[in-house]
């Protein structure tokens, strides 16, 4: 029983671990703009205009940490009425942080580096976050659960895509030195295909099953 328990909350330890590196980045930028740091290049868009990278932040710390504990099973068996209210409160954030970022995908003013190819991986995917969780909601709305934790599953790895890029770049610095503009566009695209590819292996893997997993749940 206790050594189920423990194999239960493998999946939230890692996906809590997965998010340190962007939360923690998050915070970082938070405290730039309460404490009025100075502006420079790299953070004017920021600071000259807050509201969209708060909420971003917010909304993204919110998500993926607090979404994390909507795959303990045990949880959701316990405590049903808190699985169903952290839902809905992590639908919110999930919207929040899929639109915010594509406001300043679209509106911010952003240094080369993030214009072109990622600019369209930030779209596609940001979109696709929303798509996600809009279709996620109606499902459960139909009592439809397994297409309602199959379309949670997508949009949290969406959602997660930061994490597995601090992981991404952080290899290709160690092995290969900085990347060019498109190699690193190239790496933060790969890393919401990785999490869509895990995702996907979860969802076909489980189909069926009772024990399947189930993501932020309205």
């Amino acid at each position: 029983m206790h050594r189920k328990r423990r194999a239960g909350w493998l999946a939230p330890t890692g996906l809590i671990a997965l998010s340190a590196v962007p939360v923690l980045a998050g915070a970082v930028r938070m405290n730039e703009i309460v404490s009025g740091a100075p502006i420079t290049p790299a953070n004017a868009r920021f600071l000259t205009f807050p509201a969209p990278v708060t909420v971003h932040i917010v909304a993204v710390t919110l998500y993926t940490v607090l979404g994390a504990f909507q795959f303990v099973p045990g949880l959701r068996a316990r405590r049903p009425r808190r699985h169903r209210a952290a839902g809905r409160l992590l639908v919110v954030a999930g919207l929040l942080a899929a639109l915010s970022g594509l406001w300043m995908t679209l509106f911010s003013e952003v240094p080369p580096a993030d214009e072109g190819l990622l600019a369209w991986f930030r779209l596609v995917f940001g979109s696709g976050m929303l798509a996600a969780l809009v279709l996620g909601f109606r499902a459960i709305r139909r009592r439809d659960v397994r297409r309602h934790r199959a379309w949670m599953t997508r949009a949290y790895a969406i959602g997660l895509g930061a994490g597995t890029q601090a992981l991404t770049q952080g290899l290709w610095l160690a092995f290969a030195g900085p990347p060019d503009d498109v190699t690193r566009a190239l790496l933060l695209g790969a890393s919401w295909v990785i999490n869509l590819a895990v995702a996907e292996w979860i969802i076909r893997r489980r189909r069926g099953s009772r024990r399947l997993p189930s993501p932020v749940s309205p």
